[in-house]
């Protein structure tokens, strides 16, 4: 039986055209947010199991790709559950390793500290546009920093990369856990389904208020509270000023700090940001994660149809590991659906080096080929990207997929 050509399901080959772009795409990336004190750092794509299945990654940890015991420490003949044959995960996203690693390392890190991280996670999900199996993630974090000093470094380093790569007209949706919680209090919902309410009221987007009251009366919650619940959102809609309005109507359900604390990052992000985008507002966003505790954003482009990045606060994750909280506010971009709509929209990457090829005939004598080597790398030294391949018997489609990678000038060496 031939082996299988095609990757696993879920992940794909990267060819050089894609694989440029996400180059270019990362030195932006980095480089923008190391002008704002991000510093760059890599933890393990695996992590013990009870990290990643500790109850604060919400629907993540149902797409755990889980790692079994090796050696002597599997037993399947006396297996009796899980935990006796698999012992690692794979990371379902950078936070949870972040937290970990700053846990181990904190008396050799700075205090804020503003962590920079890149690479691939792994979740075991239905494959689909934009959203895949193994894919790259881009955070950025601070910890320390217990004041929105940190949402607002945070949404303005991360506004900045989008606006480099070409990004117009997007919207940052933020929202408040504390917000969520003192409309579902205010509302009647007992607190032991919040979360259950929150799933519910996650799916207005797609299914509107409509759907969401429907839902909420098929889980057999109360019809007065479902009414006073949804009122609200009509009413934020019909209101000037959102924030002002639930801070009105929720009175002692809703501290008042939680009000300044957003209209505060809001008004200074507003007050200094760039013309591609608006912040918005939006007391329907959940994000998924439990480990959220306070403000929460979230990317919506309209070329997309979804999200394509968000994050929040979590001052409870280090504490699991420590036992002293510490507070901590991060923000993803979805790299992959940022690099597919970048390839959807025929992107192509400013200020590239001039792309030479050389042709070099099969039978070129040493002596000569030394020289157009020579000649090549005088070339390379003055910033040309230069190729030096043999001929093709198929010399035309040779040129032709040379041209296609860009390679503007094509240089033929004959023995003559």
């Amino acid at each position: 039986m031939p082996l299988a050509k095609k990757p696993v399901n879920g992940m794909k080959d990267i060819l050089p055209e894609e694989m440029a772009i996400r180059d270019y795409v990362m030195n932006v990336i980095k480089e923008t947010y190391r002008s704002f004190g991000f510093t760059p750092i890599e933890t393990p794509c695996m992590e013990n199991i009870g990290n990643l299945s500790n109850k604060q990654g919400g629907e993540n940890e149902k797409l755990i790709f889980k790692v079994m015991k090796r050696g002597e420490k599997l037993d399947l003949e006396t297996a009796q559950s899980e935990a006796d044959v698999v012992d690692f995960g794979m990371r379902y996203d950078l936070t949870v390793p972040l937290a970990r690693f700053y846990s181990n390392n904190a008396n050799n890190l700075p205090s804020p500290f503003k962590a920079l991280q890149m690479g691939n996670v792994w979740r075991a999900d239905r494959p689909q546009r934009g959203r895949y199996r193994q894919f790259m993630q881009c955070d950025i974090d601070i910890l320390g920093e217990p004041g929105n000093l940190a949402e607002i470094e945070l949404i303005l380093a991360t506004t900045t990369t989008l606006a480099k790569l070409g990004f117009r007209g997007y919207e940052i949706r933020i929202n408040e856990r504390r917000i969520l919680k003192a409309m579902a209090a205010y509302s009647g919902f007992e607190e032991s389904a919040w979360d259950e309410v929150f799933i519910i009221l996650d799916k207005m987007d797609k299914i509107g208020l409509t759907g969401v009251a429907t839902e909420l009366s098929q889980a057999g919650f109360e019809d007065t509270s479902i009414e006073k619940y949804l009122a609200l959102f009509t009413g934020v809609q019909q209101a000037e000023d959102g924030v002002a309005y639930l801070a009105d109507t929720l009175g002692e359900f809703l501290e008042d700090e939680v009000r300044r604390n957003l209209m505060e990052i809001m008004d200074s992000v507003n007050a200094t940001k760039n013309d591609s985008f608006e912040l918005v507002f939006d007391p329907t966003l959940v994000r998924g994660m439990s480990y959220y505790t306070g403000t929460i954003f979230e990317i919506a482009m309209p070329e997309f149809g979804g999200s394509c990045g968000g994050g929040g606060r979590y001052d409870k994750m280090v504490g699991n590991f420590t036992g002293k909280d510490v507070p901590a506010c991060g923000f993803s971009i979805g790299f992959e659906r940022i690099i597919l709509l970048l390839l959807e929209n025929g992107f192509t990457i400013p200020g590239q080096a001039e792309k030479k090829a050389y042709l070099i005939e099969k039978n070129y004598p040493a002596d000569k080929l030394a020289a157009v080597i020579a000649k090549a790398q005088q070339e390379r030294a003055e910033g040309k990207q230069i190729l030096i391949a043999r001929m093709n018997k198929n010399k035309k489609f040779q040129k032709e997929q040379l041209a296609k990678e860009g390679y503007e000038e094509i240089c033929e060496f004959f023995n003559k």
